[in-house]
């Protein structure tokens, strides 16, 4: 007997839920196909078999939420599978010997302790597993010995935070305070009755939807958020695209887009100005000597952000290639956990669904993000008597005003709108 196992899916990721079995009970499987697939926090990913044979159980079901190392199945592998295989095989109107065993009353067989162990009824989760929780909030219980099940919760549906899960640790009662009395309940309201001319749908939110709703509303309430906002003349850099592009695209077999550029101006604001690429860590401001920017990209589950590796160090060329295969890949649902993980900053570009203005949120625990937006003619005073149309672009940064003053905020804007109207600089600054 083979266990049918979660595996282990990255260092901050510890539960997930299975999305959906490619497999029912009985069937036939061979070494390394496909069984299941999970859906986590940030990734799905398929699980395969380790062993040859079929599948004797599945113990948890579509939708349930598993933990990592948890037996969620088992494959009945070597001669009890051989056996299986060859008694389906009898021919139609004869009696398989396995039939014909049972209808003939005797006593029953002693069981070998292997056969027992086979038919043992699986081991009850602790009280953590069906406990709604963050997977930061997990991480700490466990480095903290604390049960999530005692740790009291004051979200309305119950979720444990890491919040929850410090204050707890560092000074609540072992045992929870006991609860007040009760008042009687009210009897139940009889369900009102749909409305047929006003029909409704409900579907259940996905989890990485579910993910992204509250990784959205802890960034807000964790970190002190704030916006500010510039604009950039885009003549400058539509005519190095209109004159290179062709070349380009030669040469490089990619084109020459706008993120390329926006990439370069990030990493030489970065460097001018390191502490908004930095990050809050307790009590300690942890200055990051790399450049590892993120890229939001719309797939069809929710927003990720996958990460163009040391951006310093890669030309445009090598820019716009790693971000049309991140992308591919997040549409595709095939992004790993490592293209995720470890982001400085992040950039996000909602001028590519029409968006003129907007305030993004931190992806933390960044302390700042760079919303770019769309391009549009609007007149410009070239000088006290002379207005030209040119192609505008409002960007905005948000940061996290505890580490990352006002002023500098303002001038690491700046910084990134200098650099966008002198492309040659980029060259140079990053």
């Amino acid at each position: 007997m083979s266990d049918i196992k979660v595996p282990e899916m990255g260092e901050s990721v510890t539960e997930g839920t299975i999305l959906r079995w490619t497999v029912a009970e009985g069937d036939a499987v061979q070494q390394g196909d496909v069984l299941l697939e999970l859906e986590t926090d940030k990734v799905n990913l398929e699980v395969s078999a380790e062993s040859s044979g079929l599948i004797e159980t599945r113990l948890r079901q579509e939708g349930d939420t598993v933990q990592v190392g948890e037996v969620i199945g088992r494959i009945r592998t070597g001669d009890a599978a051989a056996s299986t295989t060859g008694s389906a095989s009898t021919p139609v109107g004869e009696e398989s010997p396995a039939a014909k065993t049972e209808a003939t009353p005797s006593a029953p067989l002693p069981q070998s302790p292997k056969a027992a162990e086979a038919v043992s009824p699986p081991p009850a989760e602790s009280k953590d597993a069906g406990k709604k929780a963050s997977p930061a909030a997990r991480k700490l219980a466990r480095e903290h010995g604390v049960e999530l099940g005692s740790v009291p919760s004051a979200d309305p549906i119950g979720r444990v935070y890491s919040g929850d899960v410090k204050t707890f640790a560092e000074g609540a009662p072992t045992s929870p305070p006991p609860a007040p009395p009760q008042p009687a309940a009210a009897p139940p309201k009889a369900p009102q009755a749909a409305d047929p001319l006003k029909p409704v749908e409900r579907q259940r939110m996905s989890r990485r939807r579910q993910t992204i709703a509250t990784r959205l509303v802890e960034a807000q309430h964790n970190a002190a958020m704030l916006t500010t906002f510039n604009e950039v003349d885009m003549t400058a850099i539509l005519d190095v695209r209109k004159r290179r592009k062709d070349n380009f695209k030669q040469k490089y077999d990619v084109n020459l887009g706008f993120m390329s550029f926006f990439t370069k101006a990030v990493v030489g604001a970065l460097k001018a100005f390191p502490a908004v690429n930095a990050e809050i860590d307790g009590d300690e401001v942890v200055y990051k000597k790399f450049y590892d920017i993120g890229i939001a990209v719309s797939a069809k589950e929710g927003l990720v952000v996958p990460v163009v590796r040391d951006a310093d160090r890669l030309g445009f060329a090598e820019i716009e290639k790693s971000i049309g295969a991140l992308a591919t890949k997040a549409r595709n649902n095939q992004l790993a956990l490592s293209d995720l993980q470890g982001g400085t900053f992040t950039i996000t570009n909602g001028g590519v669904f029409g968006s003129l203005l907007s305030t993004p949120i931190l992806n933390a625990p960044q302390v700042g993000i760079l919303g770019m937006h769309k391009i549009q003619l609007r007149p410009v005073a070239i000088d006290a008597e002379r207005m030209e149309n040119r192609p505008m672009m409002y960007i905005a940064l948000s940061y996290d005003h505890r580490i990352i003053d006002g002023s500098e905020a303002v001038s690491f804007l700046v910084k990134v709108k200098e650099l966008l109207e002198d492309p040659e600089s980029l060259l140079i600054e990053s």
